[in-house]
């Protein structure tokens, strides 16, 4: 079982490499330009932005004979970057706010808080070593904490990712990367994945965290079954632990994973924006104050629906 729970941190901890190389190929695939030609060329604004929503039914987490029963989860995720094209690449510069709301009861989640919150900035830079190595650099320096009123100096955190992506084909790419999260159990993590389309309808996305097989059956729809590993660290504030009755959570980093399964579909609106529908069931979660002997782990899962809106011009 340890070793099972393992592998699944493991796995959480490597996910933002990859995820973070998506849409690299895409980004340089236009031809390079010479400075000259680059300043004579017409401003053109490039960004691209998400927004997620995601409901999650009752589940069970427990520590020991602690038991915190038949609580749901509203995660909501706004992300937006700037993506200017400059001599070295492409520069990405936004923000992000994400949010995990849980519905403990008054009697349930004395040890956990019912609302972890990040609002960071990204900054990081796409570009490359050669037509087939793509690399990203990506920090993003913000503040995880539990909700708007501690999101003070103790909640700052500066978790970033460097990774690549070798492009062997048109059809087979492969990606591979480290994730540093200072205040994670596992400080930094080496992942990566493969992306390959073995049949002209069909592509493997197996790239972390959102692993998944996928069907086109035109330009506009693509169907989908797979994974989606979330996980982020979040600080209590400097009297959490005097409020829930174990000192030891006092300005304790708290790290949430959960891990989704199930399928959906993106439907692609026009040239820039898509969106997406999906739903399945939450197998695992873990709530772990890494730094101290507190950690609840899955009981039950729930089932969940997700929905987002993506866009990129």
């Amino acid at each position: 079982m340890k070793y099972r729970g393992f592998l699944l941190v493991a796995l959480i901890c490597s996910a933002p490499v990859s995820v973070l190389l998506a849409g690299s190929e895409k980004d340089f695939s236009t031809s390079s330009t010479t400075a000259a030609e680059a300043v004579e060329e017409p401003y053109k604004f490039s960004a691209d932005f998400t927004i997620e929503q995601a409901y999650i039914g009752d589940a069970d987490v427990a520590r020991g004979g602690r038991e915190v029963n038949d609580f749901d989860e509203y995660y909501s995720n706004v992300v937006f970057v700037y993506t200017p094209r400059i001599k070295f690449g492409i520069l990405r510069l936004g923000a992000q706010w994400e949010r995990y709301s849980f519905g403990f009861s008054s009697s349930g989640g004395q040890q956990l808080p019912n609302t972890l919150q990040a609002v960071n900035s990204i900054i990081g830079l796409d570009t490359k070593f050669s037509d087939s190595i793509l690399v990203r650099f990506e920090a993003q320096p913000g503040f995880y904490g539990t909700s708007f009123e501690h999101l003070d100096g103790d909640a700052f955190n500066i978790p970033f990712v460097l990774g690549g992506t070798y492009i062997y084909s048109p059809e087979l790419q492969f990606v591979f990367g480290v994730g540093v999260n200072l205040q994670s159990r596992i400080p930094a993590f080496f992942g990566g994945g493969i992306r390959w389309k073995f049949a002209p309808k069909w592509v493997l996305n197996a790239a972390m965290p959102a692993p998944r097989l996928e069907y086109q059956p035109n330009r506009d729809l693509t169907f989908f079954a797979g994974a989606n590993i979330k996980a982020n660290t979040f600080r209590t504030d400097d009297r959490f632990g005097d409020r829930h009755g174990d000192t030891s959570l006092n300005n304790a980093w708290l790290a949430y994973e959960e891990v989704r399964t199930g399928v959906g579909a993106e439907w692609k609106l026009n040239s820039s924006i898509s969106l997406t529908i999906e739903g399945g069931y939450v197998p695992w979660r873990q709530f772990d104050y890494h730094r101290t002997e507190v950690r609840y782990h899955n009981e039950s899962g729930a089932p969940y629906g997700a929905i987002m809106l993506h866009g990129a011009f």
